[in-house]
């Protein structure tokens, strides 16, 4: 009779894993910025311990941005001060309109340890 039940306990603890599985695949995908936004130009800033992905991003002037952080290890910010635009956990996504051509740079602007203050990469409107 317990080998039954663990046997039983243990196929539900494995419905339950994939349910949770599949919940968070749905949320990622709705709140991509492909689904978020309908034109525009997308940036997705991916940032790990102490970097950025990519050195730089590039999107045209006048034409809407979308960007999304996307922290794939540990927890950052990323911060654009010329186009006022702050990302962190709580606010991973912004749209706005560059209206000035330049090289800008991009900085996490949470305090990540004893690498934060290199973190950082380039928004580049041409």
């Amino acid at each position: 009779m317990k080998k039954l039940l663990v046997l039983f306990m243990g196929i539900v603890l494995i419905f339950a894993i994939a349910a949770c599985g599949n919940k968070d695949t749905k949320s990622t995908q709705s709140s991509s910025p492909a689904a978020t936004a309908a034109a525009g130009q997308q940036v997705l800033l991916k940032a790990s311990n102490f970097k950025f992905d990519q050195s730089e991003y590039r999107v045209k002037k006048g034409e809407p941005v979308t960007i999304t952080l996307d922290n794939t290890q540990g927890v950052h910010g990323a911060s654009i001060k010329e186009f006022k635009v702050n990302l962190d956990n709580s606010n991973k996504t912004v749209t706005f309109t560059p209206d000035k051509a330049g090289s800008f740079p991009i900085n996490c602007s949470i305090m990540c340890g004893s690498g934060h203050a290199n973190m950082k990469t380039t928004l580049i409107v041409e």
